[in-house]
């Protein structure tokens, strides 16, 4: 099976210190490349072993390589980069909140399925094995 390729739009903490070192673990992907808008790129790639490192974010959505990004930049930039990943094909894994209102995020959304891609916000309490255990609970009648 082939791994998964991933871009990471952003030096934010939570990509470098957390994100980015889940992915390496993963025996299903893989961080392909980073980008930074303030420059510190290079030297993040260089500290994780990211075999590339680009100056802007439209240079790693160009990337034919590169089949998702995960987007952990400021609230506001999200519909943006969202929309932008999705126009070149990427499938996005997008920092909550996704979106600043429920328009944006119907605009995303339908935007995403229309490009044929995957869209997603980052909440990982969603497929956290204890949250699946209350669900089974709740599911069978033993509580609620």
């Amino acid at each position: 099976m082939r791994k998964i390729k991933w871009g990471i739009l952003s030096t934010a903490n939570i990509a470098l210190t957390q994100v980015i070192p889940a992915i390496q673990r993963s025996a299903k992907a893989e961080v392909e490349a980073i980008a930074s808008s303030n420059g510190k790129a290079e030297v993040a790639a260089a500290k994780l072993n990211i075999p590339r490192a680009y100056e802007t974010y439209e240079e790693l959505l160009q990337d034919p390589n590169i089949d998702a990004v995960y987007i952990p930049l400021p609230n506001s930039l999200h519909r943006k980069w969202v929309l932008e990943a999705a126009r070149h094909g990427k499938h996005v894994l997008c920092e909550k909140p996704a979106a600043l209102n429920a328009e944006e995020m119907i605009e995303m959304d339908r935007y995403c399925k229309e490009q044929n891609v995957l869209f997603m916000e980052a909440f990982m309490y969603q497929f956290h094995p204890q949250h699946e255990r209350v669900k089974e609970i709740i599911a069978s009648g033993e509580i609620g």
